[in-house]
Formats: C-alpha cells, sequence, structure tokens
C-alpha cells in the first residue's frame, strides 16, 4: 500500500514580492539562464507556459539529485494572491511518486517577501523516502533567485 504525505518550508527573502513572483512567473525563461548550473531548459509544450493547463518539459542539469526531466502542468494560478500550483505527471520524479502537486505562494512584507513552497505527494510503495530532497532543492532555488534579483539590480 503505497504512502501519501505533505511537506511544507518558509523561505524569507530579501526581494519585493512582485519581484519574485514576476521572476517565478517568467521561469520558462528566467531560470535556465539565472539558475544554469540547475535548469538546462524548460520548454512549453502546451499553453504559453504560465496560464493553467500549460505543460512545460524540464531538463534539469548534471548536478540534479535524482531528477534530470520532469513534465509539469500548471493547474492553477491566482495573480492577486500571488500562488502558483503545478503538477509533476511525467519524467523520473514519477519512478517514486504517483502523485506530486506543489503551491508556491509568495508573500509580501513589507520590502522583502516570504515565499510558502508545499507539497502533496502519494509514494509508489512504502520505502520511498519522503521528497525532503526536491524542498531543498525548491529552497535553493528561492534564495539564488533572490540572490539573481540582487545583482541584476
Amino acid at each position: 500500500m503505497a504512502c501519501s504525505g505533505q511537506l511544507h518550508v518558509e523561505v524569507e527573502l530579501k526581494s519585493l514580492a512582485e519581484k519574485v513572483w514576476e521572476t517565478i512567473r517568467d521561469s520558462t525563461k528566467i531560470f535556465p539562464q539565472a539558475l544554469s548550473h540547475d535548469y538546462k531548459s524548460i520548454e512549453v509544450l502546451e499553453g504559453d507556459g504560465k496560464a493553467p493547463r500549460s505543460i512545460r518539459l524540464i531538463n534539469y542539469a548534471e548536478g540534479s539529485p535524482i531528477v534530470k526531466v520532469s513534465k509539469e502542468r500548471i493547474e492553477s494560478v491566482d495573480e492577486a494572491e500571488k500562488i502558483y500550483v503545478y503538477s509533476i505527471f511525467d519524467g523520473d520524479l514519477m519512478k517514486y511518486y504517483k502523485t506530486f502537486i506543489a503551491k508556491i505562494n509568495v508573500i509580501p512584507k513589507g520590502e522583502s517577501s516570504l515565499v510558502k513552497w508545499s507539497c502533496e505527494f502519494e509514494k509508489a510503495s512504502e520505502e520511498i523516502p519522503d521528497p525532503s530532497v526536491i524542498k531543498e532543492f525548491a529552497v535553493k532555488n528561492f534564495v539564488e533567485i533572490d540572490d539573481y534579483l540582487h545583482t541584476k539590480a
């Protein structure tokens, strides 16, 4: 019998929430440039890469843990609340998890921001560990995006 679970993390960033949100929303273009050590390419397969039901093919760089390629579907976007929900439905991660849905919420905090990342997953088998490595990768990405926003300013 497979196990389900959730992971949550919050990351405080120095950058304005609007800038962080814009970067996440434009991640198809920005992540392979700003985080080329993690993202080889992000290709839009369906839709515009920003709207719900858009599908993106993500090729990760050589140092990526576990996952080298994944297909992601944008499930929902709330521009006003800065909430982005996506699911991984194909690729290396699916060897370990039957379902994987993640949510990003960017919250303004004056001149800075708070990013909340969470995921819900169902393991392919009980022996599979929780996707903590994916959570750590997300945190690393947010911190590096924050650094990118400060160095390009």
